[in-house]
């Protein structure tokens, strides 16, 4: 089982920008997929980016398309994913949960096998 644990949110502007950490430890952290999802208030969980354990394949919701890039760095003990969101807008408010390990569609949340507690990001208007 991967442990993660998110960073990095907060609150910002419309117009501004964040950028999230996950650390992912544990299990076979270094050679799977790592993800990015968000869940806003009512709404179910949907996928925002993910990338492979090389960082070779990435795609992205096409929501967040050209606003945020997904990135990772994997050292001995643990791997690191980022999501820098730019150009953030109020939609984009919810609660960003890093996830690991699918053993499906990476863009389908309940394939996701590994959770990370999540982090807030409000966007003001």
């Amino acid at each position: 089982q991967v442990q993660l644990a998110e960073s990095g949110g907060g609150l910002v502007q419309a117009g501004g920008s964040l950028t999230l950490s996950c650390a992912a430890s544990g299990g076979t952290f270094s050679s799977i997929p790592l993800g990015w999802f968000r869940q806003a208030p009512g709404k179910e969980r949907e996928f925002v980016a993910v990338i492979s354990w090389t960082g070779g394949t990435i795609f992205y919701a096409d929501s967040v398309k050209g606003r945020f890039t997904i990135s990772r760095d994997n050292a001995d003990s643990k791997s690191t994913v980022f999501l820098q969101m730019n150009s953030l807008k109020p939609e984009d408010t919810a609660v960003y949960y890093c996830a690991a390990d699918p053993d499906g569609d990476w863009k389908d949340p309940q394939f996701w096998g590994d959770w990370g507690q999540g982090t807030q990001v409000t966007v003001s208007s």
